[in-house]
C-alpha cells in the first residue's frame, strides 16, 4: 500500500517537515516519488519511521541513525555492525533505566514523607520517625538520604 506525506504524518504522529528533513539526510533510502516528484511513502517506509522513532527516543542521534540505516542497506555484511548498534544502545538504556528507578524511588519516598508530614501538620513528626516506623520499601532509601557517607 502507498500513502502520501499526509497520510503518513497522521500515522506516524510525524509533522510533514520532520518526514522532509529524513529524506533529505537520507533517513529514507527507499523512498519513491512520482511523475510530479512528491513523495510515495510504502508500508517498508512506515516501517523505517517506526524504527527511526524508536531510535531517537533511545538518545541516538540523527548522525548514529544514519550510520544503521546505512548499514541496513549494505546487505548481510553489515549485520555485525547493526548488532553492535543495539547492543551498545540496549546497555546505555539498561543503564539509564536503573538510574532512573533509583530517582523514582527518591519520589516515591518523598511523596510518601510529605503525604505524612501534611497528615501529622508538621514535619517535625518526621525528623523523629525511628527507622522501623518507615515503611519497609522505603527505608533504605530513607538511610541513603540521611546518612552522611
Amino acid at each position: 500500500m502507498t500513502y502520501s506525506i499526509k497520510e503518513i504524518s497522521e500515522m506516524t504522529g510525524l509533522p510533514a517537515s520532520t518526514l522532509r528533513f529524513y529524506d533529505k539526510n537520507g533517513l529514507l533510502p527507499s523512498l519513491k516519488r512520482d511523475a510530479n516528484n512528491v513523495r510515495i511513502f510504502d508500508d517498508d517506509d512506515f516501517r523505517t519511521l517506526r524504527l527511526i522513532n524508536c531510535l531517537k527516543k533511545s538518545g541516538l542521534s540523527i548522525k548514529d541513525i544514519k550510520e544503521f540505516i546505512d548499514a541496513v542497506g549494505q546487505g548481510d555484511k553489515s549485520l555485525n555492525k547493526r548488532l553492535k548498534i543495539f547492543k551498545k544502545r540496549r546497555d546505555f538504556l539498561k543503564r539509564e533505566l536503573k538510574d532512573l528507578q533509583e530517582v523514582l524511588s527518591v519520589m516515591e519516598y518523598k511523596c510518601w514523607y510529605y503525604e505524612t508530614a501534611c497528615e501529622a501538620g508538621t514535619e517535625k513528626a518526621m525528623k523523629n520517625l525511628k527507622l522501623s516506623d518507615v515503611p519497609e520499601k522505603f527505608r533504605e532509601i530513607r538511610e541513603k538520604l540521611t546518612t552522611a557517607h
